[in-house]
């Protein structure tokens, strides 16, 4: 049987993971193929990206791989230009990079908080800059973009650059679903809640052993109403639902997968 994204070209940013294990990006580049769809995969890491490609080959699905820094605008170009060539189109466009420091407004040195929001926001706003006119020549298609529930709730860490990013993919979102809903173009954001990924996992390392790192784990999975972090397949399954004709009146909605977190008290963590 034919998958949601069956002959569709998706593009993917962020698709090789942080560090060991599957992230978010990696899991959504791997379930659109899945789904039929081939890939154009981006990420920054050769060794990350070539970790995808070989995960998405190996079940005998279609993916390309580019290395691309996405804050930068030339690159960016040149990425589409290339999955043009390749496929023909781009029907998908998802937006995956994030970086996560921790400092409220004082700590916070001004360089990690530009390379936070370049990384974070800017780079959504120039890839939708170089995919949509791709898209409405087409007359047709779908950016998922990754934000957090960091967007809409305080969690009691000093995080500020991340939040502010965070919040500010939502309006970015809204205002390109808007000006391109009658061009046949939808825009949606996910949130996700903790989800059991290197980006939470690889900085506990530095300065935990082994058994604390156990506890700060089973403390993250009590958290969460159903009891357990989020998988990162369930962020992809939730995403190529949006990025599918399955979801064709959906657009400008803000998509909230966290395992009933946000709607419980939210503890610090």
């Amino acid at each position: 049987m034919a998958g949601r994204l069956e002959g569709k070209v998706a593009i993917v940013t962020g698709a090789g993971a942080s560090g060991p294990g599957m992230g978010n990006g990696k899991a959504c580049a791997i379930h659109y193929a899945r789904e039929g769809a081939k890939v154009f995969a981006l990420d920054i890491s050769a060794k990350a990206l070539a970790e995808t490609e070989a995960f998405i080959k190996s079940e005998n699905n279609t993916v390309i791989g580019a290395l691309c820094d996405v804050t930068d605008s030339n690159a960016i170009a040149r990425m589409v230009d290339a999955c043009l060539a390749a496929f023909g189109r781009v029907d998908v466009l998802h937006n995956n990079v994030g970086l996560l420091d921790i400092d409220g407004p004082v700590a916070l040195p001004e360089a990690t908080w530009d390379r936070v929001i370049d990384t974070n926001v800017k780079s959504m706003f120039l890839t939708c800059k170089h995919v949509l006119p791709v898209m409405e020549r087409q007359r047709k298609g779908a950016i998922v973009n990754i934000s957090s529930v960091a967007a809409i709730r305080a969690w009691g860490t000093p995080a500020l650059a991340y939040n502010t990013s965070k919040a500010a993919i939502l309006q970015l979102t809204r205002s390109v679903a808007l000006e391109y809903a009658r061009k046949g173009i939808r825009a949606n954001v996910i949130l996700p809640g903790v989800i059991d990924t290197p980006l939470i996992n690889e900085p506990l390392k530095a300065d935990h052993t082994p058994e604390e790192i156990e506890r700060v784990r089973a403390e993250r999975h009590n958290m969460i109403p159903l009891g357990r972090m989020g998988d990162p397949f369930e962020i992809a399954k939730a995403a190529a639902f949006l990025a599918s004709d399955d979801a064709s009146y959906i657009t400008g909605a803000e998509l909230i997968v966290d395992g009933g977190l946000t709607s419980n008290c939210i503890p610090s963590w």
